[in-house]
């Protein structure tokens, strides 16, 4: 009989390990959330909190606009309780959505439609060429960089969160109505902060800060388009150049997750400062900032500097 207790007790302990090591977030009581990239995983964990577990299928440091998938990332998005991504933005996440079929999707750009700023008004006046990288069928998807757009996001969040967590609803709207009051102070920072400058013109190295120009008035100029790993055409940096000079611009900036090279060679030509600009795609270690709210608010010191606001 003592034997009979020992092997039970054995088993009984040799089970509790292995659940221990294969616990899942469903099994510790909170919410598997898969986010695609890093802007939507930064809504994910502040509107859910406790209660989710937020993993993102970009990993730092990877530019989010080549991703590919891992089988363990395709297997967590089938198992999520929520996928949280942009359409559009990372093809790899667009086959492994309509393939494997998640339980339960919020797609950002229902909340907030996507601008067509390709062939839109900036067109024009950046000159861009065929070979300039304008490849997203389905607009700029760099939506994040205006807070207004965070905010309907965060919103969006709470209520899908709530739907597929009733028991907390009322957290998931309570910390949301908390963030959308940061970003709105971020917002105002950035009104205040660029309302009056020397210059309105900023150069970029890609285009990714289109509704960030739209929502404070000021002229994005890029030497690449959408997609960041595009070179830039002769042509393209000519013109580049040309408007430069002609706005009398002191600064070219360039990113943390794609090369500086080109920027840098532009600004040495011209015999400008570089700085960086960063379009929040994903942070690293060089990173000007701890989080979205963080490196936005660097954002916005660079380009006080570069284009002497007061």
């Amino acid at each position: 009989m003592k034997i009979w207790s020992l092997v039970v007790s054995v088993v009984v302990l040799l089970a509790g390990c292995a659940g221990a090591s294969g616990t899942t977030p469903q099994q510790s009581g909170k919410l598997a959330v898969v986010a695609s990239f890093y802007p939507l995983q930064f809504i994910a964990e502040r509107v859910g909190g406790d209660h989710v577990n937020v993993t993102s299928l970009t990993q730092p440091g990877v530019e989010p606009h080549d991703l590919e998938l891992a089988p363990s990332q395709v297997a967590s998005v089938s198992k999520a309780g929520l996928v949280v991504y942009q359409k559009e933005m990372q093809p790899a996440v667009d086959k492994v959505v309509d393939s494997e079929k998640p339980r339960q999707v919020l797609e950002v750009t229902t909340v907030v439609p996507l601008h067509d700023h390709a062939d839109g008004d900036h067109a024009d006046h950046e000159g861009h060429s065929a070979d300039d990288g304008h490849d997203h069928e389905g607009g700029d998807p760099h939506t994040w960089l205006d807070p207004t757009t965070m905010t309907a996001y965060a919103t969006a969040m709470a209520t899908k969160l709530g739907e597929v967590d009733p028991a907390n609803a009322a957290d998931y709207q309570q910390r949301a109505a908390a963030l959308v009051t940061e970003l709105a102070t971020l917002d105002q920072a950035y009104e205040k902060g660029l309302a009056s400058c020397d210059r309105r013109t900023f150069i970029t190295a890609h285009a990714a800060f289109s509704y960030l120009a739209e929502r404070y008035k000021l002229e994005q100029v890029s030497i690449a388009g959408l997609s960041p790993d595009t070179e830039p055409s002769p042509a393209r940096v000519a013109e580049v150049q040309r408007i430069a000079k002609e706005k009398g611009v002191t600064t070219i900036f360039y990113e943390t997750l794609t090369s500086p090279a080109v920027a840098r060679s532009i600004a040495g030509d011209l015999r400008l400062r570089t700085d960086v600009l960063d379009p929040i795609e994903g942070l690293t270690d060089q990173s000007r900032g701890k989080d979205y709210i963080a490196v936005m608010t660097a954002n916005l010191a660079a380009l006080r500097t570069a284009n002497g606001c007061r």
